[in-house]
């Protein structure tokens, strides 16, 4: 047995362990469904290590997402539904399946080619309809990232980003006109796709785009709110523009 191999067992084991009588009573309480926050936190920890570029980190949160593959294989595997064997023999007969040109004889030269031949598999393995398997429970900005991917590849796209842009300010144009608020939201709903669709043809990922400004702003707003706590005032004393004065501060110190 390999070393990965061996440390893998090892964690299953101990997972197990918990789970069994006698176990821990937390992780015998929990379900698939109770989990699932953890899973998504997890997911969130190893993107924010990736942003840091802190490989430490990275492996810690990684190993704790792994946790959450197992802690659900060892649940499903007490309840007589698959096992983790069956986990990644699965997994490992799509990878084969959808690369022919590594493990058969067809010939993909980009990735490009590769991306569309993994879609003709999907179509092939059951799925009804071109956006079927695109996940109800990503945020809606990545979903429309999702959507808007598979509909360009089958030709459903601009030709360029001009058409992208000239979209985006028809219907900015139509939110400026709306009146009551359903329109209002439907209009708003219209704004963000098309300027995800922006984006895309940029080349930017839209949730780390705006992830990052989340991010900038906080740091420009804790500056502002350091300085004026260390002038012995509130917030609420200072005026809109005085407080614009300090974000700029904030931004010339390039937080």
């Amino acid at each position: 047995m390999s070393k990965s191999a061996a440390a893998l067992e090892e964690l299953l084991e101990i997972q197990k362990k918990l789970l069994a009588p006698g176990g821990c009573p937390w992780d015998r309480e929990q379900t698939h469904q109770s989990l699932v926050r953890y899973l998504i936190e997890e997911t969130y920890e190893v993107i924010e290590a990736i942003d840091q570029e802190d490989m430490h980190k990275l492996r810690e949160e990684l190993g704790d997402l792994l946790l959450q593959v197992v802690f659900h294989a060892a649940l499903a595997e007490e309840r007589g539904d698959f096992d983790f064997s069956a986990l990644t023999r699965s997994v490992s007969q799509k990878m084969i399946s959808r690369h022919p040109h590594v493990f058969g004889n067809m010939q993909l030269r980009t990735s490009e080619d590769v991306l569309d031949n993994w879609e003709t598999f999907k179509r092939r393995e059951g799925k009804k309809h071109l956006l079927d398997g695109i996940p109800n429970a990503l945020s809606a900005l990545m979903r429309a990232e999702k959507i808007q991917e598979k509909l360009s590849r089958v030709g459903y796209d601009w030709p360029d980003i001009s058409g992208a842009l000239d979209k985006l300010q028809e219907e900015f144009q139509e939110l400026d006109e709306a009146v009551d608020q359903d329109a209002v939201r439907e209009e708003m709903g219209d704004v963000l796709f098309a300027l995800v669709n922006v984006a895309r043809f940029r080349k930017v990922e839209v949730e780390q785009a705006l992830q990052a400004t989340n991010d900038k702003v906080m740091r420009r707003f804790n500056y502002v709110e350091e300085v004026v706590k260390g002038k012995g005032q509130s917030l609420e004393q200072l005026s809109l523009e005085e407080m614009d004065a300090l974000w700029d501060e904030a931004k010339e110190q390039g937080l």
